[in-house]
């Protein structure tokens, strides 16, 4: 990737975790990156090439700290300001945090569990929906992120499967439907070019490297 862009905004899911290395729904419990996690935030580093970043966001969480630290480190830029919010976080997923996929599925159900995952409205017992997550995600991103990218800086986001969902559903217009077919693996790295009016250019950037 060149670095002469200016209102990039490059997005990246966490390494895989010690958490999904063992299929377990996570949430905001807090494992940290498992051996393949790490490797996969270096092949994040490496599709993201020698862009300048001026702001970096995170959430709360261990396994994207992890991973934006080892991209910064990678890339040779841990000077770049880091701000950390827990509303980056992951969807909170109450009573299914820290049980297997498979025993959750045996306790509820598959269907009730494939839509606790997948869709936007349902939310597991105690825990978020996608709309909730978008609620502090999309307010997060207007307030404090954008504001930078407006400046014309470039800005890296680390963050979980779910809140990058909710943010991609806001800036793409996605609706609810087809959102819920739209999945973010560990480690995926793709960037948006934003407009000086806060819109985002039709279609990402390419990244070099394999991810």
């Amino acid at each position: 990737m060149s670095d002469h862009f200016e209102r990039l905004m490059v997005l990246v899911r966490h390494g895989q975790s010690e958490g999904n290395a063992g299929d377990i729904f996570t949430g905001w419990d807090d494992p940290g990156l498992s051996h393949r996690g790490f490797i996969e935030a270096e092949y994040a580093a490496r599709a993201i090439g020698n862009t300048r970043f001026d702001i970096a966001f995170t959430s709360c969480l261990t396994r994207a700290q992890e991973t934006l630290r080892q991209i910064l480190n990678e890339i040779g830029q841990n000077d770049v300001r880091i701000i950390q919010s827990a509303n980056l976080n992951e969807r909170h997923y109450g009573e299914l945090a820290g049980i297997t996929k498979q025993e959750a599925r045996s306790l509820w159900g598959e269907d009730r569990v494939k839509a606790w995952q997948r869709s936007y409205a349902s939310a597991p017992p105690g825990g978020e929906s996608l709309r909730d997550t978008l609620a502090r995600v999309v307010p997060y991103y207007i307030t404090t992120i954008l504001p930078h990218l407006l400046r014309g800086e470039n800005a890296i986001v680390v963050a979980h499967g779910n809140s990058l969902r909710a943010l991609i559903m806001a800036l793409e217009g996605i609706d609810r439907h087809r959102i819920a077919t739209i999945e973010i693996p560990t480690g995926s790295v793709f960037s948006y070019q934003m407009n000086a009016d806060g819109t985002i250019e039709k279609g990402a950037i390419d990244l070099d490297g394999d991810v």
